[in-house]
């Protein structure tokens, strides 16, 4: 199937910003190891996993519209020098993938693929979750503390 050029390269936009997150979130999983934070490690370890999936997903979309996935291209990656950073920046992240997801499914409807609008839909419920979760731990720190907070997260 031959797809509207202007939707592949909106799926290769998204690609790329996948393809970022899952290098934060890999670098934030293994920072917090380091620290001894494992159940944070693990945290973001999922995420990264997670983020794959949507790549994969993208990845198959862009070849099944008859185009080729680029993926040398990362957009910049904002690493956390503590965890309340490393949050922070997964926030903003996951806040501007909200928005780029939500452009594409306009996008996909505008040319009509309604197919590729539903797998759009589904990467934007979970990067909707993603921002909620993160929010969770954001409102974890404030309400306990950080040092309280980091206590919870050793394994």
């Amino acid at each position: 199937m031959k797809g509207d050029p202007r939707l592949i390269e909106t799926l290769n936009s998204l690609l790329a910003d996948e393809l970022t997150a899952i290098n934060q979130y890999i670098v934030h999983a293994e920072m917090c190891e380091d620290w001894g934070y494992g159940k944070l490690h693990t945290h973001f370890e999922q995420r990264a996993i997670q983020e794959m999936k949507h790549a994969e997903m993208l990845i198959g979309r862009i070849l099944f519209l008859g185009g080729k996935p680029e993926v040398s291209e990362l957009k910049a990656i904002h690493i956390g020098d503590e965890v309340p950073q490393q949050l922070g920046n997964d926030h903003a992240a996951e806040e501007a993938a909200i928005e780029a997801y939500n452009e594409a499914i306009v996008l996909a409807t505008e040319v009509r693929d309604f197919a590729t609008k539903d797998v759009l839909e589904n990467i934007l419920n979970d990067e909707d979750r993603h921002l909620d979760e993160i929010e969770e731990l954001l409102d974890q720190i404030d309400h306990m503390t950080l040092p309280i907070f980091l206590t919870t997260k050793v394994d």
